[in-house]
């Protein structure tokens, strides 16, 4: 905005000084630039006063605040992780489990002349040297850690599941 317009807005709103506002009578009076710029400015105060403000309606508020409502409130992640996957990794571990436990048993020496009883009662004596090399291993010692960790976690599930259902 140039000063020419600065000075006719002033004059218009009627935020000028008197000494200045005589200035801009007499500008106008006499210069035709300053008369053309105070008549469209004039004007288009003049349409500014005479538009009316859109208002929203009154239950605009009331619309928005249901409309967010009734949208469907986000899941928790829970509910997000499909069951599918949760099945297919503790299948993984318990076969892995199985498969431990099959290869234990298959490499323990039944034939050592102890009855079985004994062996199952002390398990000590079983063929100690591989049972060793199994658990003693990093690998072992690994899964062990890790299924002890798991076993934890789904007693914790299952207590906090079993405390939810409760009346209280």
């Amino acid at each position: 905005m140039n000063s020419i317009e600065e000075k006719l807005w002033n004059y218009i709103d009627g935020s000028c000084p008197p000494q200045e506002q005589q200035a801009i009578e007499k500008l106008i009076a006499t210069d035709e630039i300053y008369r053309r710029k105070y008549d469209e400015l004039l004007q288009l105060n003049n349409e500014f006063m005479l538009a009316e403000v859109d208002e929203p309606p009154m239950a605009f508020t009331y619309n928005v605040m249901e409309a967010i409502r009734t949208e469907k409130a986000m899941q928790p992640l829970k509910a997000r992780i499909d069951g599918r996957i949760i099945w297919g990794i503790a299948a993984f571990f318990i076969i892995t489990v199985v498969a431990m436990l099959a290869y234990t048993l298959g490499t323990v020496n039944w034939s050592s002349g102890a009855s079985v009883v004994k062996q199952v009662e002390l398990p000590v004596q079983l063929n100690a040297n591989k049972l060793n090399g199994i658990f003693t291993g990093p690998i072992g010692k690994g899964f062990l850690f890790f299924y002890m960790v798991m076993g934890l976690f789904f007693i914790d599930y299952y207590l906090r599941r079993r405390n939810m259902t409760k009346p209280q």
